[in-house]
């Protein structure tokens, strides 16, 4: 059985077919009440290191490099187990990584979405989505 991975905006209500809803910010998000928000896991270990995150600022120009760098942090021993850790979590049923950005295609969740569905196929034996 596979983990579909999706990723969605903090602000964004909530739905059944998110599964496991996974915070990927390091920062929590703006305009949020800890209280209220619902979700089962903050990964802020799983976000990219603050200062790639400050050196890319959103920037759309940056994205490339941006995605090549934050991948390689996503390739140490900690986020490795943090990722594993997540799809354990799931126990079979999607994941849904939550993200603040404004820009929902340059972001640090369309990156570790990407990363945790290779990692879902690498572990299964699928080579296609």
């Amino acid at each position: 059985m596979t983990t579909p991975v999706q990723i969605k905006r903090v602000y964004e209500a909530p739905a059944d077919s998110d599964g496991l809803r996974v915070l990927v910010d390091r920062l929590w998000p703006r305009g949020l009440s800890k209280a209220s928000f619902q979700h089962d896991l903050w990964c802020k270990d799983l976000a990219p290191s603050a200062d790639l995150r400050k050196w890319f600022g959103h920037q759309v120009e940056r994205w490339a490099q941006f995605r090549r760098d934050y991948t390689a942090e996503l390739q140490s021993d900690a986020a490795q187990r943090l990722m594993d850790d997540v799809l354990s979590s799931a126990r079979g049923r999607s994941v849904t990584l939550l993200y603040g950005a404004r820009d929902t295609e340059h972001n640090q969740a369309v990156v570790l979405a990407q990363v945790l569905q290779d990692r879902v196929r690498h572990r299964t034996g699928k080579t296609s989505p």
